[in-house]
C-alpha cells in the first residue's frame, strides 16, 4: 500500500520483508554509506527492468517494512508484479535481493603501511590498557555487522557539553549522537609492552614465563624462537581471528637494563615487530608508565615512515581530567620532543584521550577537561566516561566490546577508532 505521507518528491510505502533480508539490506546500505530508501529504489528499478521474475524468495515470517520511494515508482512496481503474477511482498523481496546481489560489500580498506599506534603516558592508573584494548577491539569488529557508534561530528559538541555537565547520566546518554555503522574489520595486534602484564590479564591471556621467550628477548637480540609463536587470538567468537595479543612477560622490568647494551637501542622494538607487520593492518602498543629507554623505543616505532600519510601512526596519549595527568603529560611531550629533535623523527601525535571522565566530580573535572580541549595540538580525539562496564569486563577477563557491546564506553571506543582513522 501507499501512504499519503511524503518527504520531498517521495511517498511513503508500507509493505513487508523477512527480518533476515531487512537486516542484510540495512548492513549493505550502511557499508556503502547510502540510505535504505535509495537502495530499495535502485533494487525496484532494476527488478522492473528484468525480462521476467527471479527465483522466489522465502518470505515466511515477513513483517512490516516502510520506506520512501519516488512518486509513481510503487504504482509501476505493482503493475509489473501483477503482470508477473507475484505478490507485492514477493516482488519487493526479489527487488531487495537483486540489489544485494548486484551491490556486493566493499573491500576492507587496508593501509598500505601497517599502522603503529603507541598508547602512552608515564603516569600509571589513567587507563592506557583499557584504551589500548578498546581501540583494538573497535578496529577489529565485523564489517558485516552494525555496531552503535558515536558519530565523529558530535565529538566537539559532546566535549563542550561535558565541560559544563554534572548530571549522573552525562552527555553519553544522548541518543541523537549515535548511529549504527559496520565495523572496520581490520587485522589488529595488541602488544602488551608493560611488565605489569595488565593488558594480558585483562583479555584473559597468560603472562609469558620468565624462563621462556618474550618480546624483551627479541628486543635485546637474544630470541629463543619465532615471535609469532607467542601470539594468541582474542575472542574468536566476536572478532573471528582478526584480534591478536602478544602477551607480556615480567622480564620486561629488566628491559631498560638490557637495552643499554644494545646498539641502536631506540630501534629495538621496531626490529622485533617488523617481521609481524605483514600479518596486520594495525599494531597497538600498550606502553609502561615509564620515561626510560623502553618509551624511547616505543616512540621510535610509532614514527612516520617514508610514504606514510601523516596521522596514520604515532602517539596516542591517555589522560584523566585532573591535575596530575597534566604534569605527566608535560614530561611525556618533552621526551617526545627531545626524540624528534635528537633523531630527526617525524613522530605524529594522534591525539589525547580523556579517560575515566565523570562530570559529577564538579569543577575539578570540568575545568580540567576544558584545559585538555584548549590544547588544540594535539587535540582531544576521545572522551570515555567512568562507568561500570569496563571494570566488569576486566573482572570477567573479557574484551569490553564483546562483554558490553552496546555500553556507552563501547560506543566511545568505536568513536575513538573512527576519529583517528
Amino acid at each position: 500500500m501507499t501512504s499519503p505521507a511524503a518527504t520531498g518528491d517521495r511517498e511513503k510505502v508500507v509493505s513487508k520483508l523477512p527480518g533476515w533480508l531487512r537486516q542484510n539490506l540495512k548492513v549493505r546500505a550502511a557499508q556503502h554509506g547510502i540510505e535504505i530508501q535509495t537502495a530499495v529504489e535502485q533494487g525496484i528499478s532494476a527488478w522492473i527492468d528484468l525480462a521476467s521474475a527471479r527465483e522466489p524468495i522465502d518470505t515466511a515470517g515477513a513483517d512490516s517494512f516502510a520506506t520512501f520511494l519516488p512518486e509513481g515508482q510503487w504504482e509501476t512496481f505493482r503493475a509489473v508484479a501483477s503482470d508477473r503474477r507475484v505478490s507485492l511482498i514477493q516482488g519487493l523481496a526479489q527487488s531487495v535481493q537483486l540489489w544485494l546481489d548486484t551491490t556486493p560489500a566493499p573491500d576492507i580498506e587496508r593501509p598500505t603501511i601497517t599502522r603503529r599506534i603507541v598508547v602512552c603516558n608515564q603516569k600509571g592508573g589513567v587507563g592506557k590498557t583499557a584504551i589500548t584494548a578498546g581501540l583494538g577491539e573497535a578496529l577489529a569488529e565485523d564489517s558485516n555487522t552494525l555496531h552503535p557508534v558515536r558519530v565523529a561530528k558530535a565529538l566537539t559538541a559532546a566535549l563542550r557539553a561535558s565541560a559544563t555537565h554534572t548530571s549522573e547520566e552525562g552527555p553519553d546518554q544522548n541518543p541523537l549522537e549515535i548511529e549504527s555503522l559496520p565495523g572496520p574489520g581490520l587485522r589488529v595486534l595488541l602488544v602488551d609492552f608493560d611488565p605489569q602484564c595488565h593488558l594480558t590479564n585483562q583479555l584473559g591471556g597468560t603472562p609469558l614465563p620468565m624462563d621462556g621467550d618474550s618480546l624483551t628477548n627479541h628486543m635485546a637480540g637474544d630470541p629463543k624462537g619465532d615471535l609469532r609463536d607467542l601470539i594468541v587470538s582474542v575472542d574468536d567468537d566476536t572478532f573471528d581471528g582478526r584480534l591478536h595479543l602478544l602477551p607480556a612477560c615480567h622480564d620486561a622490568f629488566l628491559l631498560d637494563v638490557r637495552l643499554s647494551a644494545v646498539r641502536a637501542r631506540e630501534a629495538a622494538l621496531e626490529r622485533a615487530l617488523t617481521p609481524l607487520e605483514s600479518d596486520y593492518d594495525v599494531i597497538i602498543v600498550d606502553c609502561p608508565p615509564s620515561l626510560g629507554l623502553s618509551m624511547d623505543a616505543a616512540a621510535y616505532y610509532g614514527r612516520r615512515r617514508d610514504g606514510e600519510r601523516p596521522g596514520q601512526s604515532g602517539a596516542l596519549i591517555v589522560v584523566q581530567a585532573e591535575d596530575s595527568s597534566a604534569d605527566a603529560y608535560d614530561l611525556l611531550t618533552h621526551q617526545i620532543e627531545d626524540l624528534r629533535n635528537d633523531l630527526a623523527l617525524d613522530l605524529d601525535y594522534l591525539g589525547i584521550v580523556v579517560n575515566l571522565y565523570d562530570g559529577r566530580r564538579g569543577y575539578i573535572a570540568t575545568s580540567s577537561l576544558q584545559g585538555w580541549v584548549d590544547i588544540k595540538d594535539p587535540r582531544v580525539v576521545g572522551l570515555v566516561s567512568d562507568l561500570k562496564e569496563q571494570k566488569e569486563a576486566v573482572r570477567m577477563k573479557q574484551p569490553l566490546l564483546s562483554y558490553a557491546p552496546t555500553s556507552q564506553q563501547a560506543i566511545s571506543m568505536r568513536a575513538l577508532a573512527r576519529e583517528i582513522s
